[in-house]
């Protein structure tokens, strides 16, 4: 059990209410005698300041309140260091949260905090830039770009990712990549390039989740020259477990890889979040970096 933790929450993610989960949370980790210093943060910069400043803190243990966003602002500093991450799933999706097994509702995520259970887990990096979920290249990135820019103009989150899907998938672009990882090399023209932490489930109703975190493997998938009709009859293939036997679909398994195109920089997508890199881009594991807390009867592999 952790005596002492910091926790910080992000006070825009989900739709929760912050003050009472910051009031229970207080009172679940005094009953437990454990000293919490916590935090709702109103911006990303802040998120970041609060976890820096954690970190040359005392605390061993930093949480991370908010979506996968938020996990990954702070995973990204916690990793490498001998910190441990605790992992309030405050969001919309908790993809991460999911693959480790923390419980969903708030309460019993606090007691899997308090318990302490710790493990090794790896991240994924790209140009230096960590990822804890995956990153991705082409269509993701260009739909979360235009969903912001229509957020902006007040339009909720959900009714902008539609229209934003439906603005990129009418244009529909398409890049060409060369691949380079262990000596092999291939070319391609795609509209995406997903890049996961360890491998994903990409057949039947299991679509998106991980069996565990400390592979010590980056899974790679990649559509060759697929158009919309193509999309969907990938997506049914998955849905009926014959994915892999499609000529247009690749998924493979390494621990390094290097992306090439002819654009200079380029949108990237890392946890839902875009930022623009320099390429090449550099994809490898990072294998073990990152301990955080989990479930002491988590099945995934890493308990």
């Amino acid at each position: 059990m952790p005596s002492r933790l910091d926790v910080i929450i992000n006070a825009r993610s989900g739709t929760s209410d912050k003050e009472a989960a910051r009031s229970l949370l207080a009172n679940l980790f005094a009953t437990h005698g454990i000293e919490a210093h916590i935090s709702l943060a109103r911006s990303g910069e802040e998120i970041v300041k609060l976890a820096r400043h954690s970190i040359r803190g005392d605390a061993q243990t930093i949480v991370a309140g908010g979506g996968d966003g938020t996990i990954n602002a702070i995973a990204s500093l916690v990793a490498g260091t001998n910190k441990t991450l605790g992992v309030l799933p405050l969001g919309t999706l908790n993809h991460f949260a999911k693959d480790l097994r923390i419980p969903l509702d708030l309460a019993g995520a606090a007691q899997t905090i308090i318990a302490g259970h710790a493990v090794m887990i790896d991240v994924g990096e790209v140009n230096e830039r960590i990822f804890v979920n995956n990153s991705s290249l082409g269509l993701y990135p260009h739909i979360v770009h235009h969903r912001d820019t229509v957020q902006r103009l007040g339009h909720g989150k959900w009714p902008a990712f539609v229209w934003a899907a439906w603005a990129v998938l009418r244009r529909y672009p398409f890049l060409d990549v060369r691949l380079i990882s262990s000596g092999k090399e291939l070319k391609t023209r795609t509209p995406f390039v997903f890049i996961g932490n360890n491998r994903y489930e990409m057949e039947s109703f299991n679509v998106g989740r991980r069996a565990r975190l400390d592979a010590g493997e980056l899974s790679l998938y990649v559509t060759h020259r697929t158009d919309r009709l193509g999309l969907l009859r990938l997506a049914l293939r998955a849905l009926f477990k014959r994915l892999r036997r499609s000529e247009d679909f690749m998924a493979t398994t390494l621990s390094e890889v290097w992306i090439e195109t002819r654009h200079r920089r380029m949108r990237v997508a890392m946890d839902g979040e875009v930022a623009v890199l320099e390429t090449p881009l550099h994809y490898r594991v990072r294998a073990g970096a990152l301990r955080v807390v989990v479930p002491e009867e988590s099945t995934t592999g890493i308990a």
